[in-house]
C-alpha cells in the first residue's frame, strides 16, 4: 500500500532545517539573516527531544562568529560526528578558510546557505548568488534549489551524496525569495530516506575520526616537492560526485514523483532558444515558457541543480538537439570579468563543439530584485534578435552603459484560478505574523495550495511591510511579488497617501481599509485617484476601525488578529467557521506562553473581526479629477531619489539616478523629509503643568519631541501656547514650548511615561489619538515647520554637557530613525549626537544600530546650521572596532602632516606674524575640543587666503583643514558585535591606547537577526539558541576591560539615572585614551509585559537598576592618577525582593515557566545569584585603597 502523502505549510528555511536535523549529530551555528531560522528550528527541535536518523538529538552550539562556527564544524567532523551549519553572505565568506580545509580533508558535511547578497557599495540583506559564487573554488560541491519543495526534496540529496562521496556540500537556495517563502509542500520524513543512507560510509567516516586509540596526525605542513601531487590525489572523489548525486536524485524522484536531474530541462522538446539558470527564477521561467509555448513559441529552460562539480556531460545531454541559441542568466555580478560564473562554465562546456549554439549571458535579480515571467519573456525575445545583446541586465533600466533589455508591460501569468491577496502593514503591528498564520490555516486544513511572501523596507518595527498571499487548487510557481491582486488590505490609513496600494487590483476586486473614519469623513479622506479607481474597476470597498477595537480589547496597536479575521470573513477563501476555529488554535499555539490574558484578548479580536462595514462606491467617482500633486520645497536629491524610494517605487529608478554616488555615499538628514504620520497616538502638551525639565526630549527614541526656546521676535511668528523661561539665567525671559513632531512620532509614549509634571496639577504630557488630516494635526505640523526653519538653536547660551535638562537644548543630530517604537537604543545615540555631533566620526557595527542609522534612502544623522554633523560609516559586523581605529589612524596621520606644515610655516620668514600666532595656538590646543574649534576658526580663513594667493604650503593645508577641529571618534555596536563576533577587535582597539570611544548598546540578544542569545544574555533568559533558557551567565565586559587600567569604562541606564548617563558620556569623551560605555537597552525581543510595552522601556531600565538586575558604575583612570579609587559605584543598594518580579515582567524570562517548568525557579535563582555576586564584586571594587 502506497504511503499517504503528508503536506505541511513551511518556508524554505524550515524545510532545510528539517532535513539537516535528520542527518546531523552536531550543528555549530552563528546567526545571520536570512539563514538564522534554520539553526533556530534545529535548536528548538533538539530542545523538544526530536530524534535524528541515528536515534539521537542534535547537539547545537552557538559560536561567536561564522569563522568560529566553521572551525567548530571542522573540529567536530575530525572527531567523528556528522556536522552541519547554516549561513549566508559575509558569514559564508568568513567560513571560506575552513571550507578549504574541510574539503581538502574530505570530510562529509553540508553547509545550508540561504544565498544572500555580499555587501559592496552598501549592505543588502536580500538574496542573490554573490556569496555562494565566492565559494566555488573551495572544493565544496554545490547543489541549488529553486523552490520550497525542491529544498525539501534535494537537501536530503546533499547529505546523502556527501556521506557517500566524502565531498562536503553547499546546499543553497535564494535568500528570502525561497528561504522565507511559505508554500504547501509534501513532507519528506525520516523513513522516506533512512534506507538511502550509506551506513558503510558513515562507519568509515567514524573510523577515520581522530582518537588516541588510533592516533593520526592531520593538518600537516607540506613542502613544494610533494604538495602539488598530493593535492591532485583527490580528483577521483570529485569525478565520482555527479554519478552519486544523480543516483540519489533518481531515488528521491522515484519516491516523490517529482523528476530531478543534475540539469533539469523544461519546455519544448525541439526548442531552438533556451535559457540556463539556477535558483528561484526557474519557477518564474516555467510560467513564461508555458505561456509562450501555448502561443506558438518553442522555448525551453535548463535548471541547474549540481553546479559543482560542473558535469559537462550532463549539461550537454540536457540541451535539446535543435538548440541554436542559449541565454545564460547569473544572479551575481563580477566586475571586470568577461562574464559571470555560470555563463563562463556553459561557454566552456560548448568550447570546441561543432555547430555549437550562440551563447549570450546576462545578470538578473541582484539583491532580490523581482524577476517576473514577463522579464523572462524579454530574455527570449532578445535571443530571437538577429544579433542578441550579450552581457545584458534584466529588470532594470541602464541608461548609462545600456546593458538592460527593453522593459515589457507586466502580464498576469501565474496560472488560472489563483487567488492573490496583498496586505500593507506597519512593522510590529502583527500583519506579517497574522498572514503566516493565515496561509498555514489554509494550507493545513484544506486541499488548496498556498504561498506567502513578505517584503519590507529597512526600518525596524514601525516600517513598511507588504504581505503577498496566493491560494489555488494547483501548485503555485509564482516566485515574484503579486502584481495583480484580487484583494488588497491596507492596515495603515496613512498609506493611502504614501503608496500606490491599489496598483494592479483586478476589476471586481475587494479592498479593506483599517481607518478611524466613517461616512462622509472617510469619503473625504480617501484620495480622488483611489475613488476613481474603485468606481472604474467595480471594486468592493470595506472598512473597519481595528485601531479602536484593539484599544478596547487591550491589544494596544496590535490590529493583526482583527484584520485577519475580517479577511477570512470578507473573502471566504475557506469556510468562516473553519477559519475562526483555526485562528483560535493558532492563537493558543502562538501566545499560550504569554499568558491566558493575551490568549483571551486575541480570541476577542477574532470575534470582533466581523465589525467591518461596506463603503458605498459612487459611480460618479469615475469622473473625479486627479489629485493635485503635492509641492515640496526640498533639494533635488530628495525629490529625485529619496521620495521615489520611500514610495516603494525604487525599482522604477534608472541606473543614471545613481550617477555620482556609485560608491554608495548618501546625503545626511534625509529622514526629516519622510513625515509618515503613522502613529496611532501622539503626546499632547499641557503648558500649565510643565516644569521645563526636558525629560521627555531626553528619552524620545526618535527626537520627535523637543524643547523650543524663542526670543520675542521669534514668538511673534508663532500662534500657540508658550510659557516664560525661568532658568537657566541666560535664557530667562525667553519663551518655552514643548514641540511635538507628530508626523515623525511613532507613538511609543515614553515621553508621557517619564513626565513628572507639576506635583500639584498633574503631568504635562498625555497621549491622544492621532488624526493626520485633522485641523489640529495640520496646525501642529505647521508649527513644527516654523520651529525648525525660523527658530534658532539656543544651545550656545548654556553648557549642554552640564545637565540632562541643558543637553536637550542642543539640536539632535540624529533624528527620525527607522528604529522600533520605544527603542531603548536610540535615545543614547541621539544624546551622543547632541553632545559631540558637530565633530563626531562614527564607525558602526552591522546590526540594529546600522540599519536604523543608515538604510537607503533614510539617513537620520543630520547637520547643524553650520553644515557640520556626524560622519557615519558601516563596514562589517565583525570589524567595527578595527574600522573605527582605522579612522583614528588616518586622522592622526593627517594631523601630523598639518603639524609639520605649520611648523614649516612658523619657521619661514615669509609667513605673516598673525598666521604664525594662529598656527602656534592651534598646535598648542589641537587635542582640546573647544580650543581646537576656536583655533581652527581663526586659522582656516588665513589658510584659504594663502591658498588663493598661490602659496603651495597653504594649498596643502587647505586640503587638510577639515582635520583641524579635534574629532570625537565613536565606535558603536550592539552586544552581539561587542561581546561575540567583534570582541577580539574591541579588545585590541581598546588595548591600543588610542583616543576612541566604544559605545555598546546592550540589549542582551542579537536584536537585528531575531533575538538570538549572545554572551550578554543572562542566565535563565529564553532566546533563540537558548530555547530552554540560557544556562551560562553573562560576561562582565566592562570589568574585563577595566583591568587594562588606562581605559575609561562605564555602565549606564538612562531610564534609571539620566544624570549618571550624561556624566559617563562626558567623562568618556574627555578622557584622552580609550573608553567603553555599556548602555542597557530594552528591546522589543524582551517582550515587556507592562501595559504599553515598549512605551515603558525607560521605566524598565529604572526597574532593572532598582532590583539589582543592572548596575550603574564608572571606572575613571583620571582618578587613579590622583591617587583616588577610579571605580565609582553609582547604583544604590538594590531591592532584591523585586528581582523576580522584574524577571516575570518580561516574556523572555516568564516563558521559561512553560519551556522548562521544572527548572524555571532554579534558573531564576541562578540569575539573581549572578547579579548579587556581580554587585558584591562592585562593592569590593569601590572599597579599594588607591592612595599612593
Amino acid at each position: 500500500m502506497a504511503k499517504e502523502k503528508k503536506f505541511v505549510t513551511w518556508d524554505g528555511n524550515t524545510c532545510a532545517g528539517h532535513v539537516a536535523y535528520m542527518f546531523s549529530e552536531v550543528a555549530a551555528i552563528y546567526p545571520i539573516t536570512p539563514s538564522s531560522p534554520m539553526a533556530e528550528h534545529v535548536d528548538e527541535w533538539a530542545a523538544q527531544g526530536r530524534k535524528n536518523l541515528f536515534g539521537d538529538t542534535v547537539l547545537v552550539q552557538e559560536m561567536q562568529s561564522e569563522a568560529g562556527a566553521a572551525g567548530a564544524v571542522h573540529g567536530s567532523l575530525q572527531a567523528g560526528a556528522l556536522t552541519s551549519t547554516f549561513t549566508a553572505s559575509q558569514g559564508l565568506l568568513l567560513m571560506i578558510p575552513n571550507m578549504y580545509k574541510i574539503a581538502g580533508e574530505l570530510l562529509p558535511s553540508v553547509f545550508h546557505v540561504s544565498a544572500r547578497t555580499v555587501a559592496t557599495h552598501s549592505l543588502c540583506i536580500f538574496g542573490d548568488h554573490s556569496d555562494v559564487m565566492a565559494c566555488r573554488q573551495t572544493g565544496f560541491a554545490m547543489l541549488a534549489e529553486g523552490s520550497v519543495q525542491e529544498v525539501m526534496d534535494l537537501s536530503a540529496v546533499a547529505h546523502l551524496a556527501s556521506i557517500e562521496s566524502r565531498v562536503p556540500f553547499i546546499n543553497f537556495f535564494d535568500g528570502f525569495r525561497t528561504s522565507h517563502e511559505y508554500q504547501k509542500v509534501e513532507l519528506i520524513e525520516d523513513d522516506d530516506v533512512r534506507d538511502l543512507v550509506d551506513m558503510k560510509a558513515v562507519a568509515e567516516f567514524r573510523q577515520r575520526a581522530l582518537t588516541p586509540e588510533r592516533p593520526m596526525a592531520k593538518g600537516m605542513a607540506e613542502n613544494p616537492e610533494t604538495f602539488f601531487a598530493h593535492r591532485e590525489s583527490c580528483n577521483r572523489y570529485y569525478d565520482a560526485v555527479p554519478a552519486i548525486v544523480e543516483k540519489y536524485m533518481a531515488a528521491i524522484s522515484e519516491r516523490t514523483g517529482r523528476k530531478y536531474d543534475l540539469f533539469t530541462y523544461y519546455g519544448a522538446e525541439d526548442a531552438e532558444n533556451i535559457i540556463i539558470l539556477m535558483g528561484s527564477a526557474t519557477e518564474a521561467a516555467r510560467e513564461a515558457i508555458d505561456h509562450a509555448n501555448a502561443n506558438g513559441k518553442k522555448y525551453g529552460m535548463i535548471s541547474v541543480h549540481l553546479y559543482r562539480p560542473f558535469s559537462v556531460k550532463h549539461l550537454l545531454k540536457a540541451v535539446p538537439a535543435n538548440c541554436k541559441r542559449i541565454a545564460v542568466l547569473d544572479r551575481t555580478k563580477e566586475p571586470g570579468s568577461n562574464g559571470e560564473p555560470l555563463l563562463l562554465d556553459v561557454k566552456d562546456a560548448f568550447y570546441g563543439i561543432q555547430n555549437a549554439p550562440l551563447i549570450v549571458g546576462g545578470r538578473y535579480g541582484l539583491g532580490s530584485a523581482d524577476v517576473t515571467p514577463t522579464m523572462i519573456l524579454g530574455v527570449f525575445e532578445n535571443l530571437e534578435l538577429p544579433q542578441p545583446k550579450d552581457h545584458f541586465t534584466v529588470g532594470i533600466v541602464d541608461d548609462l552603459t545600456f546593458t538592460s533589455l527593453p522593459k515589457k508591460e507586466e502580464m498576469a501569468l501565474g496560472g488560472k484560478g489563483i487567488f492573490e491577496a496583498k496586505f500593507f502593514g506597519l512593522g510590529a503591528d502583527g500583519t506579517v505574523g497574522a498572514n503566516k498564520n493565515s496561509v498555514k490555516i489554509i494550507g493545513d486544513n484544506t486541499t488548496k495550495y498556498c504561498q506567502a511572501y513578505f517584503s519590507y523596507d529597512s526600518k525596524k518595527s514601525g516600517g513598511f511591510t507588504c504581505s503577498h498571499l496566493r491560494f489555488g487548487d494547483t501548485p503555485i510557481r509564482s516566485t515574484y511579488q503579486i502584481k495583480t491582486p484580487n484583494f488588497v488590505a491596507c492596515h495603515v490609513q496613512a498609506y493611502l497617501r504614501m503608496y500606490d496600494v491599489i496598483r494592479g487590483l483586478q476589476p471586481g476586486g475587494q479592498f479593506l481599509l483599517n481607518t478611524i473614519f466613517e461616512g462622509e469623513e472617510l469619503v473625504n479622506f480617501i484620495p480622488n485617484n483611489l475613488k476613481k479607481y474603485f468606481a472604474e474597476k467595480n471594486i468592493t470597498v470595506y472598512y473597519i476601525n481595528a485601531t479602536k477595537i484593539a484599544q478596547e480589547i487591550g491589544l494596544g496597536n496590535r490590529t493583526n488578529t482583527i484584520l485577519q479575521s475580517a479577511f477570512f470573513r470578507i473573502t471566504e477563501v475557506i469556510p468562516v467557521e473553519l477559519a475562526v476555529e483555526q485562528m483560535k488554535k493558532a492563537i493558543v499555539k502562538s501566545y499560550g506562553k504569554k499568558g491566558e490574558d493575551v490568549v483571551n484578548m486575541n480570541f476577542a479580536a477574532v470575534d470582533r473581526g466581523g465589525e467591518y462595514k461596506t463603503l458605498a462606491v459612487d459611480p460618479a467617482w469615475a469622473n473625479l479629477p486627479a489629485d493635485e500633486a503635492p509641492l515640496y520645497d526640498e533639494p533635488e536629491f530628495i525629490t529625485n531619489l529619496v521620495r521615489p524610494i520611500n514610495a516603494q517605487n525604487g525599482d522604477l529608478l534608472p541606473v543614471s539616478a545613481y550617477k555620482g554616488i556609485e560608491d554608495g555615499a548618501w546625503q545626511q538628514g534625509t529622514s526629516a523629509f519622510e513625515k509618515r504620520g503613522v502613529a496611532g497616538f501622539v503626546p499632547t502638551w499641557n503648558s500649565e503643568n510643565c516644569i521645563q525639565c526636558n525629560k521627555c526630549a531626553f528619552v524620545c527614541p526618535h527626537a520627535a519631541i523637543r524643547p523650543i526656546v524663542m526670543t520675542d521676535e521669534e514668538l511673534a511668528g508663532y500662534q500657540g501656547e508658550s510659557i516664560e523661561m525661568k532658568a537657566p539665567a541666560t535664557m530667562k525671559g525667553m519663551h518655552f514650548v514643548i514641540a511635538v513632531d507628530e508626523k515623525d512620532c511613532l507613538g511609543c509614549g515614553n515621553c508621557a511615561d517619564v513626565c513628572p509634571g507639576n506635583p500639584k496639577k498633574g503631568v504635562a504630557l498625555t497621549m491622544k489619538a492621532y488624526d493626520d488630516s485633522s485641523d489640529e494635526a495640520i496646525k501642529n505640523a505647521s508649527d513644527w515647520k516654523y520651529f525648525m526653519e525660523k527658530v534658532t538653536s539656543k544651545q550656545h547660551l548654556v553648557d549642554i554637557k552640564q545637565s540632562p535638562k541643558n543637553s536637550q537644548f542642543a539640536q539632535p543630530l540624529f533624528e527620525f530613525s527607522g528604529a522600533c517604537s520605544g527603542c531603548g537604543e536610540t535615545p543614547y545615540v541621539k544624546l551622543i549626537s547632541q553632545l559631540f555631533g558637530d565633530r563626531q566620526m562614527v564607525a558602526n557595527a552591522t546590526g540594529c544600530s546600522s540599519i536604523y542609522s543608515g538604510s537607503i534612502p533614510s539617513t537620520p544623522y543630520t547637520k547643524n546650521a553650520e553644515g557640520n554633523g556626524p560622519a557615519w560609516a558601516n563596514s562589517l559586523f565583525e570589524d567595527f572596532c578595527e574600522f573605527g581605529l582605522g579612522m583614528v589612524l588616518a586622522t592622526k596621520k593627517m594631523k601630523a602632516r598639518i603639524n609639520a606644515l605649520l611648523t614649516e610655516a612658523i619657521a619661514s620668514e615669509q609667513t605673516p606674524a598673525e598666521f604664525k600666532a594662529a598656527a602656534e595656538k592651534w598646535i598648542e590646543v589641537q587635542n582640546d575640543a573647544e580650543g581646537s574649534k576656536a583655533a581652527a576658526a581663526e586659522l582656516k580663513p588665513m589658510i584659504a587666503a594663502g591658498a588663493e594667493a598661490g602659496c603651495s604650503l597653504c594649498q596643502q593645508l587647505k586640503e587638510l583643514d577639515h582635520y583641524l577641529v579635534k574629532r570625537s571618534q565613536w565606535i558603536i555596536g550592539g552586544d552581539g558585535a561587542s561581546y561575540d563576533i567583534g570582541y577580539g577587535g574591541l579588545d585590541h582597539v581598546i588595548g591600543s591606547g588610542e583616543d576612541v570611544n566604544v559605545f555598546v548598546l546592550d540589549t542582551e540578544v542579537y536584536s537585528n537577526t531575531g533575538g538570538q542569545a549572545s554572551k550578554a544574555t543572562p542566565i535563565g533568559a529564553i532566546a533563540q539558541f537558548a530555547a530552554n533558557g540560557k544556562r551560562v551567565g553573562k560576561k562582565d565586559l566592562g570589568l574585563m576591560q577595566a583591568t587594562y587600567g588606562n581605559v575609561y569604562v562605564a555602565q549606564v541606564a538612562m531610564g534609571a539615572d539620566q544624570a549618571q548617563c550624561l556624566k559617563a558620556l562626558r567623562e568618556a569623551e574627555a578622557w584622552n585614551g580609550p573608553s567603553l560605555v555599556i548602555a542597557y537597552a530594552p528591546c522589543i525581543n524582551h517582550g515587556l509585559k507592562a501595559k504599553g510595552g515598549m512605551g515603558k522601556s525607560q521605566a524598565e531600565e529604572a526597574k532593572a537598576v532598582e532590583c539589582g538586575y543592572w548596575h550603574l558604575w564608572r571606572y575613571n583612570p583620571a582618578l587613579g592618577d590622583e591617587g583616588k579609587n577610579p571605580f565609582q559605584l553609582d547604583s544604590k543598594e538594590p531591592d532584591w525582593d523585586k528581582f523576580q518580579d522584574f524577571l516575570e515582567g518580561e516574556v523572555r524570562f516568564l516563558s521559561l515557566k512553560k519551556a522548562a517548568p521544572q527548572e524555571a525557579q532554579e534558573l531564576y535563582d541562578a540569575c539573581k545569584e549572578a547579579a548579587q555576586r556581580r554587585y558584591k564584586s562592585y562593592i569590593r571594587k569601590s572599597q579599594e585603597d588607591w592612595s599612593l
